[in-house]
């Protein structure tokens, strides 16, 4: 509560500036509303907005989970093997290298108009930093150590799993949060790509009719959901590895 106390305060000034300037300047609606507008039209379509919030959280947690199955193998393999790093994270930059706004509508044609182009578009943008930061973390171990199991006859998967992986933790978790993050930055690129539901699909819609408070509200949530799944990791961090979050922040003060 205390940590979260300064973030808090900051918000509530945030928010209360930019309704004194709407108020006070008279900026028109369509133009930028004041967030107690926002809050009205949100209410106003509560039922929709939810519905469409839940389908952009359905596309981030797929996608989300799918960086994570893929990255995490990916990672120990480049790691494990200087060919198969120098085989693999060419690929990988090609991969991010591609506009994902230009590659929505070709998965849309290939895949057809459903979840899966969206899905593998989020994918698309978060695992390529969860794969980075994982191989930094498990290149990371120091060499004594190495040489240490190496002289105990430790093998190649022992290392990986018993010396390497450990020291990867912070770093690993370090990438989830960027990833969770970015996760909801895909998914909303691909719906604004194609889709029939979802929060970008209701900031699309909304514009055309010149509904800019519900637009904006579908922003505000959009950013709230990447909050929340940052924090969920963190959380996730915390209870499963404190001595891993615990030494994230003699590191950040150094």
């Amino acid at each position: 509560m205390a940590r979260a106390l300064p973030a808090t305060i900051a918000l509530i000034v945030f928010f209360a500036l930019w309704e004194a300037a709407c108020r006070g300047f008279t900026i028109p609606e369509f133009l930028l509303p004041a967030p107690s507008v926002i809050a009205r039209a949100i209410a106003a379509a509560w039922p929709m907005v939810l519905n469409h919030t839940l389908a952009t959280l359905g596309t981030v947690l797929l996608g989300f989970a799918a960086s994570i199955a893929v990255s995490l193998p990916l990672a120990m393999a480049i790691a494990s093997s200087t060919t198969m790093a120098a085989a693999l994270y060419p690929l990988l930059v090609v991969t991010q290298s591609i506009p994902k706004v230009a590659l929505a509508p070709i998965l849309i044609v290939a895949l057809g108009a459903n979840e899966a182009p969206r899905i593998i578009v989020t994918f698309l943008v978060a695992f390529f930093p969860l794969v980075v930061a994982s191989v930094a973390g498990l290149l990371a171990a120091p060499p004594e150590l190495i040489e240490l199991g190496r002289s105990c006859r430790a093998g190649r998967l022992q290392e990986l799993l018993r010396i390497r992986l450990p020291f990867a933790v912070p770093f690993v978790f370090g990438g989830l949060k960027v990833a969770a993050a970015l996760s909801v930055v895909g998914a909303v690129v691909a719906e604004f790509v194609g889709a029939d539901a979802g929060l970008g699909y209701l900031i699309q819609t909304s514009m055309a009719f010149f509904r800019t408070p519900l637009a904006f509200g579908a922003v505000v949530i959009l950013a709230i959901l990447g909050i929340l799944l940052f924090q969920a990791v963190a959380l996730a961090e915390r209870l499963l590895f404190p001595w891993s979050s615990g030494a994230e922040r003699p590191a950040l003060a150094a």
